[in-house]
């Protein structure tokens, strides 16, 4: 094993016992569940069920939401298996609550000690672990594959940034890849990387492709409908500190007065915003305290999980949060998915740094289904265009609809990838 290897094993194992009170600090913090913070230590409450377990795992909101299509995949095709979804932080959990198939269980992940991930292997006994993105936690990995579990790591984006730090300690990341019995990443750029840190790349997949339209609730949709009236409405999506009230002062620039709906990428920043709406005398109503949209109401935060795809829908117009941090001087975040609204057919607007999604935004752009503005300063001219021209709208919303649907194939692939890994049908189980 590299010296790195052998230092980290030792460190980690050395400072778990410091755990339980840094896991209890950031449940005071919120950023544990208090309830279930013994379930980061590899302690669960929940019984495993018999036979054979597929485990999915991915750290926070999009990782573990981008698995969703494989859980459904492993219900439907594989019913003798039962299915653990774990991740890192509270939003996902609590997201997934409300998404995952029937029967999927989920959990937290453990810390990355060796008691923590020997705890948790020991109770769980997954025959296959399927890791999203960058997900990789030595102990976690080594120990599952030191027990026979097969592991995949799919969906994964490797940055330029991230193969440098990796690149520091070559032995290292040569051993964690070696470990997986498949590495499917993302993109070109992905593989060529891992393969210069000694990953054996055996394809393409890109999770975040295989999604259909979010879930909505159609009552809530009606209600909402009802009370914006006749007014159109933009949707400024994922938003990300900075962005709010930079998007807000530019839409005040437009003709007409829409309805403009924020909805945070992180929903505990609702408070936030809406003291920096009523510091500039802004009309607000916020969805978690009930607030109810009017006539008067120039602005709803939609602070709120799970509900992304009602807000998509009421949407006219999209602009996409996480992409104007350049402009603002802010540190970059890469975007996020533009698939989510061009699978409903709506026509967005993203900001200049979409480089988490580059190559569906170039198919997204070059197809006429996406725009691209260098600064918020830049949306009222193309916003206001897509609200003055219905026809265009339409068009480009439908343009974004045929190029979302032509990013299939994702899940097909990676399904046909992981036959070989799965375990072999239970005769006895799911007939």
């Amino acid at each position: 094993m590299s010296p790195a290897l052998v230092a980290y094993q030792l460190l980690t194992r050395l400072l778990e016992p410091l755990a339980p009170r840094l896991l209890d600090a950031r449940v005071k913090q919120g950023k544990e569940d208090p309830v279930r913070v013994d379930e980061r230590l590899g302690l669960s409450g929940a019984l495993r069920p018999e036979g054979e377990l597929v485990w999915l795992h991915g750290v926070s909101v999009g990782e573990t939401l981008s698995l969703l299509p494989l859980a459904e995949r492993l219900t439907k095709s594989r019913p003798d298996l039962s299915v653990l979804v774990t991740s890192g932080t509270v939003t996902s959990a609590e997201l997934l609550a409300q998404r995952l198939p029937p029967g999927v269980i989920h959990q937290f992940a453990p810390v990355d000690g060796p008691q923590a991930v020997a705890a948790f292997l020991d109770h769980w006994r997954p025959s296959l672990g399927v890791f999203v993105e960058s997900e990789i936690w030595p102990n976690l990995i080594l120990t599952a594959r030191a027990r026979g579990v097969k592991l995949a790591l799919v969906s994964a984006r490797v940055t330029e940034r991230t193969a440098r730090g990796w690149a520091r300690f070559p032995g290292a990341i040569r051993r964690l890849l070696a470990a997986f019995d498949r590495i499917l990443p993302q993109d070109a750029a992905s593989a060529e990387r891992l393969q210069a840190l000694g990953g054996q790349v055996d394809g393409l997949v890109n999770l975040k492709l295989a999604g259909g339209p979010l879930p909505h609730d159609a009552k809530a949709f009606t209600g909402l409908s009802a009370a914006i009236g006749d007014r159109p409405v933009i949707l400024a999506a994922s938003t990300h500190p900075g962005e709010e009230m930079a998007i807000v002062r530019a839409l005040d620039a437009l003709s007409t007065r829409p309805c403009l709906i924020l909805a945070p990428r992180h929903p505990e920043r609702g408070a936030e915003i809406a003291t920096a709406l009523t510091a500039e005398n802004y009309r607000f109503a916020m969805r978690s305290r009930g607030g109810g949209l009017d006539n008067g109401t120039d602005i709803y935060v939609a602070d709120t999980l799970g509900e992304l795809g009602l807000f998509l829908r009421l949407a006219d117009v999209v602009i996409m949060g996480g992409s104007f941090a350049p402009a603002l001087g802010l540190t970059p975040v890469g975007g996020h998915n533009p698939l989510e609204p061009a699978r409903l057919g709506k026509p967005a607007v993203t900001g200049p740094d979409a480089s988490n999604w580059a190559s569906v935004s170039s198919a997204l752009l070059e197809q006429g289904g996406l725009a691209m503005v260098a600064t918020p300063g830049d949306l009222p001219a193309v916003v206001g265009r897509l609200l003055d021209n219905p026809a265009a709208a339409r068009a480009m919303g439908e343009a974004a609809r045929r190029t979302a649907g032509e990013a299939g194939g994702e899940l097909d692939r990676l399904w046909d990838s992981l036959q070989p890994l799965l375990p072999l049908r239970s005769p006895g189980r799911g007939r």
